[in-house]
């Protein structure tokens, strides 16, 4: 998968939480898509710089194409959200855990979806006007 409209439809579908990573699982529709196994890997700044976000995709997309034909959904998008402990995780650990998560969507047992995003301030909208109005520089001379 390439393109960002992918990865954000595939927010709607299932999702299985693992300590080292998130699997998200959608059909993607396609009237052709017939045994077609996308996937796509996702991995945030807030995991670490360039050099361990590239680690652990190369780790991701080698359990994807190993595991990804056999054990995959058919007809289905298969994303991977690389998570805070994934890159220092065992990856045999990973592997198994990548199995049970591809079990779980077979099953169609994902995990309780996400609650709405507040953004960390309780719903209150940013500006970026930084935290609220300065004091004039004549008030603070007093």
């Amino acid at each position: 998968m390439t393109k960002r409209s992918d990865f954000l439809s595939a927010n709607k579908g299932l999702r299985v939480a693992r300590p080292g990573f998130v699997l998200l699982v959608l059909p993607h529709g396609a009237p052709d898509a017939g045994d077609i196994r996308r996937f796509g890997i996702t991995v945030t700044k807030k995991i670490g710089n360039a050099v361990v976000r590239n680690r652990m995709k190369r780790r991701f997309r080698a359990l994807a194409r190993e595991l990804l034909p056999e054990h995959g959904l058919a007809g289905h998008d298969h994303v991977l959200i690389g998570r805070e402990g994934g890159v220092e995780r065992d990856f045999a650990l990973l592997r198994k855990e990548l199995l049970v998560a591809l079990d779980r969507a077979r099953s169609g047992r994902g995990d309780a979806p996400r609650g709405p995003k507040t953004g960390g301030r309780g719903g209150k909208p940013h500006h970026g006007r930084g935290k609220g109005p300065r004091p004039s520089p004549q008030a603070s001379q007093t």
